[in-house]
């Protein structure tokens, strides 16, 4: 393995659901202090790096929220069974019958996800999605054995997919878990990576955010620390090559980074759209323009914040997302590096002052 696939294996094997942040903190701030002069923590737990480079002016945003999607212990049965509620976006077909990780005061503890077995089950309950409320977790229950005392959990306790990074056998594409968003993370590093040694017209801030998805709380605390005068979100493209259009699709697996131009939250600054969109073409770095109206990113707070931040998001398409197992294109993460990199050089105070002026 390479750099690039060593951090993408630290980092998205990583246990970090909303709320519980604390092991992708502590990488990214091991990384970020490589390459940044200063670091930085907001009350919400949420990482800012800066990197000064020309001048404090002005301030360029980076940012990539730390959080996973996964679950938390609610209560158990009088068996022992767990029961337990979602942190983010779970649809019930992707959870049945996978392996969890339990994080508890005793360490980590496997899991399967359980319901009632669909031969008791009357044939129209078997054609329903099964909601979460009617899932649980066995951890080994069996009559007599105390769950809670005997193996340590707790209400409380972050419950994670079990799923490690795998180099696909067409080794261009990477499969694992908390793609959505460590991709964004280790994006952020190998960006300030590839500044270090580099002149850049403005102060870049490499930052990391928590609990985006339980409703982009972090943003919002961060960008207030953060004060940004522009700032780029990179977050995961939705890659739609799957049956039954297939390839026909434009956004899929190869066609570089994903460039949003509406969302739920928000409408990207045009004329940093516009400049995106340029600096791809004047570099040969493919791209594809698209839009989400049924979610939205760490964009939405951060462009509301003080006096409005002209914001735009940009990210590498992946498949399956909000499942246990994601898939990343190299190529699609290389390309998005790019981008970032050279609209973060193109960020003077011209440019950025030209966004909001007439």
């Amino acid at each position: 393995m390479d750099n690039t696939e060593l951090l993408l294996k630290e980092i998205t094997e990583a246990n970090g659901v909303s709320g519980y942040e604390g092991e992708i903190r502590r990488i990214m701030k091991r990384e970020l202090e490589k390459y940044t002069d200063d670091i930085q923590f907001d009350k919400m737990g949420s990482i800012l790096s800066s990197k000064k480079g020309a001048g404090d002016k002005p301030r360029v945003m980076m940012v990539g929220h730390m959080d996973e999607i996964g679950f938390m212990v609610k209560e158990f049965t009088k068996e022992g069974y767990i029961k337990f509620l979602p942190l983010g976006g779970w649809w019930g077909h992707v959870a049945l019958g996978q392996r969890m990780r339990i994080i508890t005061s005793k360490g980590p503890l496997i899991g399967v996800i359980g319901s009632k077995p669909p031969h008791l089950l009357p044939m129209e309950e078997r054609k329903k999605v099964l909601d979460i409320q009617d899932m649980f977790i066995d951890v080994g229950v069996q009559e007599k054995f105390d769950v809670q005392k005997k193996l340590g959990v707790k209400v409380g306790d972050p419950i994670i997919p079990d799923s490690q990074f795998t180099i696909m056998g067409n080794n261009k594409l990477y499969l694992s878990k908390a793609f959505d968003n460590r991709v964004a993370c280790a994006i952020v590093i190998d960006v300030l990576k590839k500044l270090k040694n580099v002149k850049h017209p403005n102060t870049v801030l490499g930052c990391g955010s928590v609990q985006e998805e339980v409703g982009l709380r972090g943003a919002q605390t961060l960008a207030h620390l953060a004060d940004p005068d522009v700032c780029i979100v990179i977050d995961v493209g939705i890659a739609q090559d799957v049956p039954p259009d297939g390839f026909d699709r434009v956004e899929k697996i190869g066609s570089g980074p994903a460039v949003l131009i509406y969302d739920a939250r928000m409408i990207p600054n045009l004329k940093l759209r516009d400049l995106v969109v340029k600096t791809a073409e004047e570099k040969k770095i493919p791209f594809h323009l698209t839009s989400m109206t049924g979610g939205a990113t760490d964009g939405g707070p951060i462009h509301l914040s003080r006096i409005g931040v002209p914001t735009i998001v940009i990210g590498p398409p992946v498949r399956y997302i909000h499942s246990h197992n994601g898939i990343l294109s190299r190529t699609d993460y290389d390309n998005t590096v790019k981008l970032v990199f050279e609209l973060t050089k193109k960020l003077d105070k011209k440019n950025v002052a030209g966004f909001t002026e007439a």
